[in-house]
């Protein structure tokens, strides 16, 4: 199985539209919903009648816009309550240790309060956990995630962990384009990143028995363009059965910011400039092309 899946649903009511229309005449069958999004009820009363069909994500946010728990979470905000905290900053913050632990202790409280606020949501009585921007997998985060996991005693059936096999670009390099050099650098830090949560808490995981899937989406963040995917996905297809998956995660931003009125309410400029580049168009096309294909 692939799971063609968008993040960010829920954000805004139009760009969420725009996402899921390519379920409606594309491949997509996941999603990841923004926990403290103010539109979050709205939309997904939108997609009352077919969000059984979809596999629905906790999309643990503390990038974009404000945190539910206000100001119970002073280090994760600025003057204005909005979430200020970069990945490198959080990063070194996971290796400082009397800083380590008071923000360990405000990520608990917002975790658990953003899991709570997408509980309705979710299909069936487990979770699936992944984070903006892959914020989740920061080490002070993912110990903070596993704590309320923990202590609450969730349920979880699968959360994304972002490792990329290389192997698969290295074989379709005549194929594809628009590899990053930062991209490259995002993967080889998530691999990391991956390696260390799943060691660290390795009792833990195999003791949630989570969904194991392999994933795709980094390398081309942002340029996950169909003739891209069209070369990966017979690459990765055999590399799963050589890891011993069943199933794939391939992650697309189909969701364009083109309100003004949506744009002028975003808060991380990274954001601003991701969301609103005709590249979520493109990314969107290729879900559109995926789908036609699979109905062949």
């Amino acid at each position: 199985m692939i799971e063609y899946h968008a993040d960010d649903y829920g954000l805004f009511p139009e760009q969420s539209r725009h996402i899921i229309d390519c379920y409606r005449t594309g491949a997509l069958n996941g999603i990841s919903i923004m926990p403290n999004s103010p539109y979050l009820k709205e939309c997904m009363d939108e997609i009352a009648d077919i969000r059984g069909k979809l596999l629905v994500t906790v999309h643990l946010n503390i990038v974009e816009g404000k945190p539910l728990m206000d100001d119970k979470v002073p280090r994760l905000i600025d003057k204005l309550g909005n979430f200020n905290d970069s990945f490198v900053k959080l990063f070194f913050i996971s290796y400082i240790p009397v800083l380590r632990l008071f923000y360990r202790r405000e990520l608990r409280k917002e975790i658990a309060a953003q899991i709570k606020a997408c509980e309705p949501y979710m299909n069936g009585d487990s979770f699936r956990i992944d984070g903006h921007v892959h914020y989740h997998m920061i080490p002070v985060v993912f110990d903070a995630l596993m704590d309320v996991i923990k202590e609450k005693e969730l349920k979880v059936s699968y959360i994304r962990f972002p490792r990329e096999e290389i192997s698969v670009y290295q074989k379709a390099k005549k194929n594809i384009k628009d590899v990053k050099l930062l991209n490259i650098v995002k993967v080889m830090v998530l691999n990391c990143l991956v390696r260390r949560n799943q060691r660290k808490y390795a009792e833990d995981l195999a003791g949630m028995n989570l969904e194991r899937k392999m994933f795709m989406g980094v390398m081309f963040s942002g340029h996950m363009f169909y003739e891209n995917v069209k070369a990966l996905l017979p690459i990765a297809a055999d590399t799963m059965a050589d890891k011993g998956f069943n199933e794939m995660e391939v992650l697309f931003h189909p969701g364009d910011v083109s309100l003004e009125t949506d744009i002028i309410q975003l808060t991380s400029k990274d954001d601003r400039e991701f969301l609103t580049s005709s590249n979520r168009l493109k990314e969107a096309e290729a879900l559109k092309k995926l789908g036609s294909n699979l109905k062949r």
